[in-house]
């Protein structure tokens, strides 16, 4: 339920976990055996599927949620407006250093103030919250058993809970928490093989209805002396290299970006850091989505895999190429694609 985007400020941190301690991941277990779905059942439940996947576009809501892997927790403020046919959008973090991101349909600025800079890019992928569903539910149906859950309420709201459950083990389960008037998303967990939750995101306080448009104004209108960065990504062909996903997942994107090596989780890079180029290939299932990053060289980095909540990685070289899989999908889900990659020869 992350932007996919994200992973990629997450290798140079990725990279120096490989060289420090490298480890295996575990397996996931199987998901538990579960009955049928009823055909009204599942129909019902890829109708409010529908719903939510349009109130996340079309409503204008602000609200702050709450971000909850394990034992962490983060908290952060969004506001969301459609004005005309253009979704606008603010997304403040309240824990921690202060950022913030603007959004313009698919242009985003993130403000750093720490660092006195706005890193200019494009989204990646379409899947950050309450905006996770990108893909038509009748498709998720053939993945998922899609069934209707009970009612709850959830930041003051009474809500429909839907759950998903995996055909398979090369993804999550997940259950939502939608608003019965609205259809927006409320709340979202991912549980793993044994019905547990690995991660949560929640509202704890939303307003939907007409938003203020000042609300959604940057927080550092005066960004004189700043420095303006621009996410250097251009489409690029990857065809040379044989990525096989697990079904269902679509490839959506193929880009080339420049990194840092020194510039660390989310930090942005400066002239006098060195920067390498990075492929990326992007799948998604309309829930989850799995990013395979190749860089030539990688000859000090330590192959092994790593797992932090839903997100599981894994760093190894191929040739002259280090390749990372990064994914919100089971481990084996990442093995099997770490697996299946290979530079077809010409």
């Amino acid at each position: 339920m992350r932007q996919t985007g994200h992973w990629l400020r997450l290798l140079p941190f990725l990279s120096a976990l490989f060289v420090l301690s490298a480890r295996a991941a575990d397996s996931t277990p199987p998901p538990p055996a579960t009955a049928q779905v009823p055909p009204a059942s599942s129909a019902a439940a890829q109708a409010q599927l529908k719903k939510i996947q349009s109130a996340a576009q079309r409503l204008s809501y602000s609200g702050t949620f709450v971000y909850q892997q394990g034992s962490q927790m983060r908290s952060s403020r969004i506001t969301h407006i459609l004005a005309g046919k253009n979704e606008l959008e603010k997304l403040e973090v309240l824990d921690g250093k202060p950022r913030e991101y603007l959004r313009n349909n698919d242009d985003v600025a993130c403000y750093i103030p720490d660092a006195k800079t706005v890193l200019v890019e494009k989204r990646v992928t379409r899947d950050v919250f309450p905006a996770i569903l990108g893909a038509d539910p009748e498709d998720l149906a053939g993945h998922y058993n899609l069934s209707m859950g009970g009612e709850e309420r959830v930041a003051g709201r009474d809500c429909q809970a839907i759950v998903l459950e995996p055909k398979d083990k090369l993804r999550y389960g997940y259950r939502f928490w939608a608003d019965k008037g609205s259809g927006l998303l409320l709340r979202a967990q991912t549980l793993d093989g044994k019905g547990e939750v690995v991660e949560q995101i929640s509202f704890t306080q939303i307003e939907i209805g007409p938003i203020d448009r000042t609300r959604i104004r940057p927080s550092y209108p005066d960004t004189h002396g700043w420095r303006i960065e621009k996410a250097a990504m251009s489409p690029v062909d990857l065809s040379a290299w044989s990525v096989a996903p697990p079904p269902g997942f679509r490839k959506i994107q193929e880009v080339r970006r420049l990194i840092s090596d020194s510039a660390g989780a989310g930090a942005p890079s400066s002239r006098n850091q060195a920067e390498r180029e990075v492929s990326q290939i992007v799948f998604s299932d309309g829930l989850a989505a799995i990013s395979v990053f190749i860089e030539s060289g990688g000859q000090n980095h330590n192959e092994g895999a790593i797992q932090q909540g839903a997100l599981n990685i894994i760093g190894r070289r191929q040739g002259d190429y280090w390749l990372t899989v990064v994914g919100e999908v089971p481990a084996a889900a990442i093995r099997q694609v770490s697996n299946s990659i290979e530079l077809k020869t010409r």
